[in-house]
Protein backbone atom coordinates (compact mmCIF):
# COMPACT_ATOMS: atom_id res chain seq x y z
CA UNK A 1 0.00 0.00 0.00
CA UNK A 2 1.31 3.41 -0.86
CA UNK A 3 -0.02 6.75 0.30
CA UNK A 4 1.60 9.62 -1.61
CA UNK A 5 -0.81 12.42 -0.73
CA UNK A 6 0.51 12.59 2.84
CA UNK A 7 4.13 12.14 1.85
CA UNK A 8 4.46 8.63 3.26
CA UNK A 9 5.18 5.20 1.86
CA UNK A 10 3.42 2.12 3.15
CA UNK A 11 3.74 -1.64 2.65
CA UNK A 12 0.84 -3.98 3.42
CA UNK A 13 1.66 -7.38 4.90
CA UNK A 14 -1.72 -9.13 5.38
CA UNK A 15 -3.28 -6.90 8.08
CA UNK A 16 -0.06 -5.12 8.98
CA UNK A 17 0.93 -1.80 7.43
CA UNK A 18 4.36 -0.23 7.58
CA UNK A 19 4.85 3.39 6.58
CA UNK A 20 7.05 6.30 7.52
CA UNK A 21 6.65 10.02 7.84
CA UNK A 22 9.89 11.95 8.03
CA UNK A 23 12.16 10.12 10.47
CA UNK A 24 9.36 8.12 12.14
CA UNK A 25 8.55 4.52 11.17
CA UNK A 26 5.03 3.33 12.00
CA UNK A 27 3.95 -0.31 12.29
CA UNK A 28 0.14 -0.34 12.17
CA UNK A 29 -1.77 -3.57 12.83
CA UNK A 30 -5.40 -3.82 11.71
CA UNK A 31 -7.92 -6.47 12.73
CA UNK A 32 -9.45 -6.08 9.31
CA UNK A 33 -8.35 -3.94 6.39
CA UNK A 34 -11.12 -1.96 4.78
CA UNK A 35 -11.66 1.08 2.58
CA UNK A 36 -11.48 3.24 5.71
CA UNK A 37 -8.00 2.01 6.59
CA UNK A 38 -6.33 4.48 4.21
CA UNK A 39 -8.16 7.47 5.70
CA UNK A 40 -7.29 6.28 9.20
CA UNK A 41 -3.62 6.11 8.21
CA UNK A 42 -3.83 9.65 6.84
CA UNK A 43 -5.29 10.90 10.10
CA UNK A 44 -2.53 9.09 12.00
CA UNK A 45 0.15 10.57 9.77
CA UNK A 46 -1.26 14.08 10.18
CA UNK A 47 -1.21 13.69 13.96
CA UNK A 48 2.48 12.78 14.01
CA UNK A 49 4.96 15.58 14.81
CA UNK A 50 6.92 16.89 11.86
CA UNK A 51 10.70 16.65 12.28
CA UNK A 52 12.78 19.79 12.10
CA UNK A 53 15.54 20.57 9.62
CA UNK A 54 16.97 17.88 7.36
CA UNK A 55 15.44 15.03 9.39
CA UNK A 56 12.31 15.35 7.24
CA UNK A 57 14.24 14.58 4.03
CA UNK A 58 15.32 11.23 2.67
CA UNK A 59 19.08 10.70 2.26
CA UNK A 60 20.50 11.47 -1.17
CA UNK A 61 23.23 8.81 -1.09
CA UNK A 62 21.08 5.97 -2.56
CA UNK A 63 20.84 7.78 -5.88
CA UNK A 64 24.63 7.62 -6.24
CA UNK A 65 24.73 3.81 -6.17
CA UNK A 66 25.31 2.54 -9.72
CA UNK A 67 22.56 0.27 -11.06
CA UNK A 68 24.89 -1.91 -13.13
CA UNK A 69 25.96 -5.17 -11.39
CA UNK A 70 23.95 -4.17 -8.31
CA UNK A 71 22.59 -6.98 -6.11
CA UNK A 72 19.01 -6.17 -5.12
CA UNK A 73 18.07 -5.56 -1.49
CA UNK A 74 21.67 -5.17 -0.30
CA UNK A 75 21.70 -1.44 0.44
CA UNK A 76 22.47 -0.33 3.98
CA UNK A 77 22.35 3.25 5.26
CA UNK A 78 24.44 3.98 8.35
CA UNK A 79 24.83 7.14 10.46
CA UNK A 80 26.72 5.77 13.48
CA UNK A 81 29.70 3.60 14.43
CA UNK A 82 27.62 0.82 16.05
CA UNK A 83 25.53 0.38 12.92
CA UNK A 84 28.65 0.32 10.77
CA UNK A 85 30.11 -2.51 12.86
CA UNK A 86 26.88 -4.53 12.46
CA UNK A 87 27.07 -4.29 8.66
CA UNK A 88 30.57 -5.80 8.39
CA UNK A 89 31.73 -2.78 6.36
CA UNK A 90 35.17 -2.96 4.72
CA UNK A 91 36.23 0.20 6.58
CA UNK A 92 36.28 0.59 10.36
CA UNK A 93 34.34 3.35 12.05
CA UNK A 94 37.54 5.01 13.28
CA UNK A 95 38.47 5.84 9.67
CA UNK A 96 34.99 7.16 8.90
CA UNK A 97 34.75 9.46 11.96
CA UNK A 98 31.00 9.94 12.41
CA UNK A 99 31.71 12.85 14.77
CA UNK A 100 32.31 14.97 11.65
CA UNK A 101 28.76 14.44 10.38
CA UNK A 102 29.46 11.46 8.11
CA UNK A 103 26.76 9.27 6.59
CA UNK A 104 27.47 5.93 4.91
CA UNK A 105 25.75 3.92 2.18
CA UNK A 106 26.72 0.32 1.37
CA UNK A 107 25.74 -1.88 -1.55
CA UNK A 108 26.85 -5.24 -2.90
CA UNK A 109 27.77 -5.83 -6.54
CA UNK A 110 28.41 -8.94 -8.59
CA UNK A 111 30.76 -8.22 -11.47
CA UNK A 112 32.58 -10.45 -13.91
CA UNK A 113 35.58 -10.17 -11.59
CA UNK A 114 33.59 -11.44 -8.60
CA UNK A 115 31.72 -9.93 -5.67
CA UNK A 116 32.47 -6.42 -4.47
CA UNK A 117 31.15 -4.00 -1.88
CA UNK A 118 30.72 -0.34 -2.74
CA UNK A 119 30.85 2.08 0.18
CA UNK A 120 29.90 5.74 -0.06
CA UNK A 121 30.88 8.13 2.75
CA UNK A 122 29.38 11.60 2.60
CA UNK A 123 30.72 14.53 4.65
CA UNK A 124 29.42 18.09 5.11
CA UNK A 125 32.35 19.66 3.21
CA UNK A 126 34.93 18.61 0.65
CA UNK A 127 37.73 19.68 3.02
CA UNK A 128 36.66 17.11 5.61
CA UNK A 129 36.42 14.44 2.92
CA UNK A 130 39.94 15.29 1.70
CA UNK A 131 41.38 14.99 5.21
CA UNK A 132 39.71 11.60 5.72
CA UNK A 133 40.96 10.42 2.33
CA UNK A 134 44.54 11.20 3.35
CA UNK A 135 43.99 9.29 6.61
CA UNK A 136 42.63 6.24 4.78
CA UNK A 137 45.41 6.30 2.18
CA UNK A 138 48.05 6.46 4.92
CA UNK A 139 46.45 3.51 6.72
CA UNK A 140 46.26 1.49 3.50
CA UNK A 141 49.93 2.10 2.69
CA UNK A 142 50.79 1.02 6.23
CA UNK A 143 48.70 -2.18 5.75
CA UNK A 144 46.40 -1.21 8.64
CA UNK A 145 43.16 -1.93 6.76
CA UNK A 146 43.52 -5.71 6.73
CA UNK A 147 43.98 -8.07 3.85
CA UNK A 148 40.99 -6.87 1.78
CA UNK A 149 41.69 -5.11 -1.47
CA UNK A 150 40.40 -1.55 -1.14
CA UNK A 151 40.38 1.29 -3.65
CA UNK A 152 39.17 4.75 -2.67
CA UNK A 153 38.70 8.10 -4.37
CA UNK A 154 37.08 11.43 -3.53
CA UNK A 155 34.42 13.28 -5.50
CA UNK A 156 33.28 16.52 -3.92
CA UNK A 157 32.46 15.96 -0.22
CA UNK A 158 32.01 12.20 -0.79
CA UNK A 159 34.45 9.28 -0.59
CA UNK A 160 33.86 6.28 -2.85
CA UNK A 161 35.40 3.02 -1.65
CA UNK A 162 35.22 -0.41 -3.25
CA UNK A 163 36.49 -3.63 -1.72
CA UNK A 164 36.67 -7.17 -2.99
CA UNK A 165 37.80 -8.40 -6.38
CA UNK A 166 39.80 -5.90 -8.41
CA UNK A 167 39.43 -5.62 -12.17
CA UNK A 168 38.07 -3.50 -14.98
CA UNK A 169 34.46 -3.79 -13.79
CA UNK A 170 35.38 -2.83 -10.23
CA UNK A 171 37.39 0.13 -11.47
CA UNK A 172 34.47 1.18 -13.70
CA UNK A 173 32.13 1.07 -10.69
CA UNK A 174 34.54 3.19 -8.69
CA UNK A 175 34.82 5.78 -11.47
CA UNK A 176 31.08 5.87 -12.21
CA UNK A 177 30.19 7.59 -8.92
CA UNK A 178 30.46 11.36 -9.23
CA UNK A 179 29.07 13.90 -6.82
CA UNK A 180 26.49 16.22 -8.34
CA UNK A 181 26.05 19.62 -6.69
CA UNK A 182 22.46 20.79 -6.31
CA UNK A 183 22.36 24.57 -6.47
CA UNK A 184 19.07 26.21 -5.52
CA UNK A 185 18.34 29.86 -6.16
CA UNK A 186 15.38 31.25 -4.28
CA UNK A 187 13.73 34.07 -6.21
CA UNK A 188 10.86 36.35 -5.30
CA UNK A 189 7.57 35.43 -6.90
CA UNK A 190 6.19 38.95 -6.50
CA UNK A 191 7.13 42.52 -7.41
CA UNK A 192 7.70 45.16 -4.79
CA UNK A 193 7.55 48.88 -5.45
CA UNK A 194 11.33 48.87 -5.63
CA UNK A 195 11.59 45.96 -8.08
CA UNK A 196 8.76 46.99 -10.42
CA UNK A 197 10.03 48.73 -13.57
CA UNK A 198 6.68 50.50 -14.08
CA UNK A 199 7.17 52.38 -10.81
CA UNK A 200 10.56 53.56 -12.06
CA UNK A 201 9.00 54.93 -15.26
CA UNK A 202 6.19 56.63 -13.33
CA UNK A 203 8.72 58.11 -10.92
CA UNK A 204 10.82 59.47 -13.82
CA UNK A 205 7.73 61.09 -15.37
CA UNK A 206 6.74 62.67 -12.06
CA UNK A 207 10.28 63.97 -11.50
CA UNK A 208 10.33 65.50 -15.01
CA UNK A 209 6.95 67.15 -14.41
CA UNK A 210 8.12 68.57 -11.09
CA UNK A 211 11.33 69.97 -12.65
CA UNK A 212 9.37 71.53 -15.52
CA UNK A 213 6.91 73.04 -13.07
CA UNK A 214 9.71 74.50 -10.98
CA UNK A 215 11.33 75.95 -14.11
CA UNK A 216 8.03 77.63 -15.12
CA UNK A 217 7.48 79.00 -11.62
CA UNK A 218 11.04 80.32 -11.46
CA UNK A 219 10.65 82.02 -14.87
CA UNK A 220 7.35 83.63 -13.86
CA UNK A 221 8.80 84.74 -10.53
CA UNK A 222 11.91 86.22 -12.14
CA UNK A 223 9.85 88.05 -14.78
CA UNK A 224 7.43 89.40 -12.19
CA UNK A 225 10.32 90.57 -10.04
CA UNK A 226 11.82 92.52 -12.97
CA UNK A 227 8.46 94.16 -13.76
CA UNK A 228 7.94 95.11 -10.12
CA UNK A 229 11.43 96.58 -9.78
CA UNK A 230 11.02 98.44 -13.07
CA UNK A 231 7.81 100.06 -11.84
CA UNK A 232 9.20 100.98 -8.43
CA UNK A 233 12.63 102.12 -9.68
CA UNK A 234 12.29 102.89 -13.37
CA UNK A 235 15.59 102.78 -15.27
CA UNK A 236 17.60 102.54 -12.04
CA UNK A 237 18.13 98.81 -11.59
CA UNK A 238 17.25 97.28 -14.94
CA UNK A 239 17.39 98.84 -18.42
CA UNK A 240 19.59 101.75 -17.37
CA UNK A 241 20.42 103.98 -20.38
CA UNK A 242 24.13 104.16 -19.57
CA UNK A 243 24.41 100.40 -19.61
CA UNK A 244 22.44 99.70 -22.73
CA UNK A 245 24.49 98.16 -25.48
CA UNK A 246 22.93 97.48 -28.85
CA UNK A 247 24.67 95.42 -31.47
CA UNK A 248 23.51 96.42 -34.94
CA UNK A 249 24.34 94.41 -38.02
CA UNK A 250 23.24 97.12 -40.55
CA UNK A 251 21.88 94.62 -43.01
CA UNK A 252 20.11 97.34 -45.04
CA UNK A 253 23.38 99.25 -45.91
CA UNK A 254 25.13 98.42 -49.22
CA UNK A 255 28.14 96.16 -48.98
CA UNK A 256 31.56 97.69 -49.43
CA UNK A 257 33.78 96.73 -52.32
CA UNK A 258 36.99 94.83 -51.51
CA UNK A 259 39.20 97.77 -52.53
CA UNK A 260 37.11 100.39 -50.76
CA UNK A 261 38.89 101.21 -47.50
CA UNK A 262 36.48 103.99 -46.61
CA UNK A 263 39.17 106.72 -46.89
CA UNK A 264 38.36 109.87 -48.85
CA UNK A 265 39.96 109.87 -52.34
CA UNK A 266 41.13 113.43 -51.88
CA UNK A 267 43.65 112.19 -49.29
CA UNK A 268 46.87 111.04 -50.96
CA UNK A 269 49.18 108.65 -49.19
CA UNK A 270 52.73 109.98 -48.89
Amino acid sequence: MQSQDIGTKAASLNQRVLFFRGNILIDANFERLSAMSASELRELADALPRPQGSADKLPVLPRYLPAKFFVSNTTKYVVGPIGLEKTAAPLAASYVDFSKGAEVMLGNYQTSDGGATLMLINYPTAQIAGAQLNLIESARQAHQLGDSQISVRRTGPMLVLISGQSGSDANALLASVNWDADVTWTENTYFTRRDNAANLIVGAILLTAILCGLAVLFSIGFGGFRILVQRLFPHKVFDRPDHLEIIAMHLSEPARKPGDSGVSPTINAG
